[in-house]
């Protein structure tokens, strides 16, 4: 009761009526409507000239345009497209510059704070505790996103887009984190992030634990008795259509496998765009390249940059298959009705990564609630379209793709509206350009923790301070984009809007609580596992020989509650 009073008055407060959030509204978190009550009436009259261009668009081209969204690890802003700042990296982008070029080059693109939820964030148009995918996947994680999470593959394929999946996943390893079953009609992905690279004999020898994988490779250790807590039966990825099951795809013994991962999806996303031009049908395209091995560049291969440093590597490797992917679109004639957004998820991996991530103008990295980890370059073109040569500074957020590409794709009826929405329509910002975003606010979490908010210049940490204090919080990032030196009194006059903030986001989440992702064991459902994946996707100890249930563990691993029914139905 007390909830449900508390969400009516942050409405009257905000002068909505509860009625206007019927089954037919896209709900948005309560900053939105702050915006909007100021600016409605001429974001109306924009969208309904947008409306008029897409419209004509349409027209000419036969179909709603293609849609591709490329999104790579770990890169600050400022190391593409700002050509000066790579000749003092030893690397080169040409194609991704080139792209800058001819588009919009993104100077304010805030994402998630590392990999698993800036993607949970893309894909759902939601931040991502909203589905409870705030840390990082490694194997095993037993868990993954939830069914009840509505991707961006099955918003399109409602309005007609065939859809496709290549790539870096990293959404979980349980059967509801499968692409196919969330939307895409076929789909070549990872469950995890990068690490698995190192899963291999070459891995073990060069950069794990000795005896922590293979302990075949050394003299046998005569006080080692539980052999099988080693882990076992990876997968380098999976592959299915929509439904069908899903299958292992490479063999995991050595790593050559890995690294035919990333051409393999440029390959299929080449075959998918000619094969619906043929049949004159709009796609959707994520390819998320893994971009590099832990392990660097495949024995043997040359490098590309004077660096050699794994990462400008991988920048590299991107650049290539950017090219492919231009030049196929090119060919097809398709470019005219194709957006591309080409962006990283999330900052430079400074804490603990390999050599050659590096800090540019703002301080921190991945996993931090700082700049550097939540603002990434990011570039979008269109041709004849977009205007080419742009610089915008307005902000944007990864998940206001999700609703931007559902608007661009006339799907916007089949976003949900029974959840929160974080994604807002950027529609006029690709067309319109520079000063015609919708947004001027972010809500930054690390994990499950809100850890500080962004509104137009300013920025507030919530974490790292006394209880009971203010304290040296609040900073302008225009005057301080590093965060290093912030302030108390100069910013007391923000803190009363930032509390205000604060408390009608953490309102409207009563409203529309958080959701819990799903907990079982990974690699079910699939079609002819390998022998080791199978043994993967069970207890390794048969309960029956136990006092305990060796699955209890994941009861007491995060949001494990909606595991048990799972157990049960499979006695």
């Amino acid at each position: 009761m007390k909830s449900s009073m508390n969400c009516y008055v942050l409405a009257l407060f905000m002068g909505i009526s509860i009625m206007a959030f019927g089954q037919k509204e896209i709900i948005h978190d309560a900053e939105y409507y702050i915006l909007e009550a100021q600016h409605g009436e001429i974001w109306a009259a924009e969208d309904e000239a947008l409306q008029k261009k897409l419209k004509e668009l349409r027209k000419e081209y036969g179909t709603p345009p293609n849609i591709i969204h490329i999104m790579w690890d770990d890169m600050p802003v400022g190391e593409i497209g700002i050509p000066a700042l790579q000749k003092n990296r030893g690397f080169e982008t040409p194609v991704m510059n080139k792209v800058a070029e001819e588009g919009i080059l993104f100077t304010r693109m805030y994402t998630e704070p590392s990999c698993t939820p800036t993607r949970a964030a893309a894909i759902t148009g939601r931040h991502a505790v909203r589905s409870g995918m705030t840390t990082v996947a490694f194997p095993y994680e037993y868990g993954g996103i939830a069914d009840e999470e509505v991707f961006m593959a099955e918003v399109l394929s409602e309005a007609g887009y065939a859809t496709a999946f290549y790539g870096k996943a990293h959404l979980g390893d349980v059967e509801s984190s499968y692409m196919h079953t969330q939307g895409f009609d076929e789909a070549l992905w990872t469950p995890y992030n990068q690490v698995p690279s190192l899963y291999v004999r070459r891995g073990q020898q060069a950069a794990l634990y000795p005896t922590s994988m293979y302990p075949d490779m050394y003299p046998e250790d005569k006080y080692t008795l539980d052999e099988g807590w080693i882990p076992d039966g990876f997968v380098w990825a999976l592959e299915a259509k929509k439904g069908g099951k899903a299958k292992e795809w490479g063999n995991t013994e050595t790593d050559d496998d890995y690294y035919k991962l990333d051409p393999e999806c440029v390959k299929r996303a080449k075959a998918f765009m000619a094969k619906n031009k043929e049949e004159k049908k709009p796609f959707y395209i994520a390819y998320w390249p893994l971009m590099q091995s832990f392990l660097g560049n495949q024995p043997g291969t040359p490098n590309n940059t004077t660096s050699g440093a794994p990462v400008q590597e991988g920048y590299v490797k991107v650049d290539g298959y950017v090219g492919q992917i231009m030049d196929e679109l090119k060919r097809l004639g398709l470019e005219e009705n194709t957006l591309v957004i080409l962006m990283a998820d999330n900052g430079p991996m400074t804490h603990n990564g390999p050599p050659g991530f590096i800090e540019h103008l703002y301080r921190g990295g991945k996993g931090d609630f700082t700049e550097g980890a939540v603002r990434v370059p990011a570039i979008a073109k269109w041709k004849g379209v977009i205007d080419e040569g742009q610089i915008v500074g307005d902000m944007i957020h990864v998940t206001d793709l999700f609703t931007t590409f559902a608007n661009l794709g006339g799907a916007k009826q089949y976003i949900p509206t029974d959840r929160i929405i974080d994604g807002l329509d950027q529609t006029s910002l690709l067309l319109n350009g520079d000063g015609y975003g919708r947004r001027d606010y972010v809500f930054i979490y690390t994990g499950p923790f809100h850890a500080a908010t962004v509104k137009g210049r300013f920025k507030r940490h919530w974490m790292g301070e006394l209880p009971g204090l203010s304290g040296a919080a609040f900073y302008d990032l225009y005057n301080d984009p590093r965060e290093v030196n912030g302030k108390m009194l100069p910013g007391f006059t923000t803190k009363g809007m930032f509390m205000e903030m604060k408390i009608r986001h953490e309102l409207w989440k009563e409203k529309y609580p958080d959701r819990p992702q799903t907990r079982d064991f990974p690699f079910k459902g699939l079609e002819n596992p390998s022998p080791k994946v199978k043994a993967a996707s069970e207890p390794r100890i048969d309960p029956k020989d136990l006092p305990f249930d060796p699955r209890e563990f994941i009861k007491h691993l995060d949001e494990w509650e909606n595991t048990e029914q799972l157990w049960f139905d499979n006695e």
